[in-house]
């Protein structure tokens, strides 16, 4: 039986609005536990995010992970913030060295992971589909390893301003079918559950020829996206391989200790059910 928390325990958590659903917990307590670490993580439902940050520093948070809506207002609370997260204009992951909060984005290197468990990326032709933060950090990731990135989206301008930030192409999204892309990416929220009957690509053709597609999406596991990609002959990602390598790069980034991945990847199925 794991010991009750104490005076010595390293405290860590998660910051949104809402935030009950989130599924971190089950992961990163799952590794701390099979690490014999004397750590506990917990969900933050934060609105005030200075009040929040004030609070880690008082009392000593360790580190937090960031999500929705704060991935981009918390940068302006930060002492020091990763060129690459930046770059991103994210951060969802923070660091309290000794009362100084450092923040970097482990999404970027997560997408890529969950890509790359299927197909390699270096010189693929690739879609991403949205212009909102986790597709900059999709975008980042993909440009690191070498890929040819195109985003596209529904408002013209955001596809522009991303893909100016990171020296790609763009286009709207009924402007994507002569790319010829292997890798179709789906990084925005359109098919999260109540939503399912809904798909960021209602020209299901573009996916000919494609060789795989990934869904930034995890609830439902198989999205009409990746449904109907699967049935087009493309391997398929869900998010829940984003999600699971984004946090394993948060543990190793506060512990300094390999990720017990196959038990964080059991937690979250466990937490699923």
């Amino acid at each position: 039986m794991k010991a009750a928390p104490d005076a010595k325990t390293g405290l860590y958590g998660i910051i949104g609005h809402p935030v009950g659903h989130s599924l971190s917990p089950a992961m990163q307590n799952a590794a701390f536990d099979t690490l014999g670490l004397n750590a506990v993580y917990l969900a933050f439902d934060v609105i005030d995010l200075a009040a929040c940050l004030g609070g880690v520093r008082a009392l000593g948070v360790k580190g937090l992970s960031v999500t929705i809506p704060h991935k981009e207002a918390v940068l302006s609370f930060l002492d020091e913030i990763d060129p690459v997260a930046q770059k991103i204009g994210a951060v969802n992951t923070i660091l309290n060295r000794n009362g100084r909060l450092f923040g970097t984005n482990t999404d970027y290197a997560g997408a890529v992971s969950a890509i790359e468990d299927v197909i390699p990326v270096k010189d693929r032709k690739v879609i991403v589909l949205g212009a909102g933060g986790a597709a900059r950090a999709v975008c980042a990731g993909l440009v690191e390893k070498g890929a040819v990135v195109h985003v596209a989206n529904r408002t013209p301008g955001r596809a522009r301003a991303l893909a100016e930030a990171f020296g790609l192409n763009w286009s709207s999204l009924d402007g994507i079918g002569g790319f010829g892309a292997q890798i179709i990416i789906n990084a925005t929220s359109v098919g999260m559950r109540p939503h399912e009957d809904e798909t960021p690509l209602m020209d299901a053709s573009v996916f000919r020829g494609a060789l795989a597609a990934m869904d930034i999406v995890y609830a439902p596991v198989e999205t009409r996206f990746l449904k109907e990609a699967g049935k087009a002959g493309c391997k398929t990602i869900n998010g829940l391989k984003m999600l699971i390598y984004q946090a394993a790069g948060q543990f190793e980034l506060w512990t300094g200790l390999k990720a017990p991945l196959k038990v964080m990847e059991e937690a979250l199925t466990g937490a699923l059910v």
